[in-house]
């Protein structure tokens, strides 16, 4: 309630904040604040209330610039920071409180410039690819195929990831007998291109000296993904993410799946066949004009029914030349994706799905990356191509993969 003020001289020159009339009342937060009367003197105690809801704002001004909270007098004060106030989840805001190291404070930002649709755009933004780019990476995307597929028949209890990672290596030099073609994995460093950073503890391939071509040692169990290849021996009741992603004429393709290593328990078979269903579910609603953001709540919803969880610390991404680029494209729900689905567009759908929760952890490798609470996860990929009417799979199952998912035979 507006209180009354401390002199009868100064408050009968005061005018009421709200309606202009002499003012004898003032604000009694406004007093504490020590804020000039000017503008928080009322009348009655009507006009106080009729007023409270924009004479409030005054109270948060002044405690941003009161001695203490960072700020210093001058021009700037709250409404510098709406910017980020704006950004916050929380219905009513906080008011940031940091000690500045300098003079320098921070000034409100303008709206995002637009570049015309006629000029180029760097290589980070969605390419539309040309009917010559995806004759190549359908060819790329096919010779992925065939690596995966060379894969999941090698996998069985008593194999080492190892040696599941040099059939990969001899498929992929059989599928290309060139040079120039570079089988790669998610699960090593990389840079901008795709291509494999030296890994001074991995062992370095000597045909075309660059690490291991597939993720599947640590892509065990609660691996998430990124695993690497090592001596570990599959045991019965694993199982085990492959992830191949091949570079060829100039383009790459991406894929994974999760198979089973022997007798595994029901838990498990449930977990993959979810994963399996994300995936063919999140496929089944690309085609032009889509939201991106759309793929997580798809992803989101047939897992939690199931009472699983999805990873969110990766996504999708765009590739084609590039390997990884825009769009960048969340499993999860209520995600911030930005950007419609055209045609013309490739990218990879590839949900991780958890048993427990979805936070992860990052092993001291750097690079493994693992459940929080050490429950399994799965994972499948596609490279995705949207068409005029729809998609076209890229990294689709041939006639001659092998039938190695229950769900599938019948």
């Amino acid at each position: 309630m507006a209180g009354g003020g401390s002199s009868d001289v100064a408050e009968s020159s005061l005018s009421c904040a709200r309606c202009g009339k002499p003012a004898n009342l003032q604000c009694p937060k406004c007093v504490e604040l020590k804020l000039p009367r000017e503008g928080a003197a009322f009348c009655t105690q009507d006009c106080f209330k009729a007023s409270w809801s924009s004479h409030k704002s005054v109270h948060a001004k002044a405690k941003f610039s009161a001695p203490g909270s960072g700020n210093t007098d001058g021009p700037l004060g709250s409404d510098d920071w709406l910017y980020c106030l704006k950004k916050g989840q929380a219905r009513t805001p906080k008011l940031p409180n940091f000690e500045w190291t300098g003079t320098l404070r921070p000034y409100p930002i303008s709206k995002k410039r637009l570049v015309p649709n006629q000029i180029d755009q760097p290589d980070w933004a969605i390419d539309i690819k040309t009917s010559e780019q995806i004759g190549r990476m359908r060819e790329t995307c096919r010779i992925g195929r065939e690596v995966l597929d060379a894969a999941a028949r090698a996998i069985r209890p008593g194999v080492t990831t190892d040696e599941i990672d040099a059939v990969v290596h001899e498929a992929t030099i059989a599928a290309v007998q060139s040079g120039q073609l570079i089988g790669l994995s998610v699960n090593m460093p990389q840079d901008s291109s795709g291509k494999n950073v030296a890994f001074e503890d991995i062992h370095l391939l000597s045909i075309i000296t660059f690490s291991p071509s597939l993720a599947a040692r640590r892509s065990v169990n609660e691996v998430i993904c990124h695993g690497i290849p090592d001596a570990r021996k599959l045991e019965d009741g694993d199982i085990v993410n492959v992830d191949v992603s091949v570079y060829y004429k100039g383009v790459h393709g991406d894929l994974n799946e999760t198979f089973f290593v022997g007798n595994v328990d029901e838990a498990s078979q449930k977990l993959v066949q979810c994963t399996y269903e994300c995936l063919e579910k999140a496929i089944s609603i690309v085609k032009p004009g889509v939201r991106f953001r759309e793929v997580g709540e798809v992803i989101s919803r047939h897992a939690s029914m199931s009472g699983l969880s999805v990873a969110k610390s990766y996504c999708g991404h765009g590739i084609g030349e590039l390997f990884h680029c825009a769009p960048n494209i969340p499993h999860y729900a209520r995600n911030k994706a930005v950007g419609v689905m055209k045609a013309g567009q490739t990218f990879s759908i590839e949900p991780m799905i958890n048993s427990g929760v979805w936070r992860d952890r990052m092993w001291p490798d750097g690079w493994t990356d693992v459940t929080a609470d050490g429950k399994r996860s799965a994972q499948f990929e596609h490279t995705l191509l949207v068409t005029e009417t729809g998609v076209e799979v890229l990294t689709a199952r041939l006639p001659t993969s092998p039938n190695v998912f229950p769900w599938l035979k019948s």
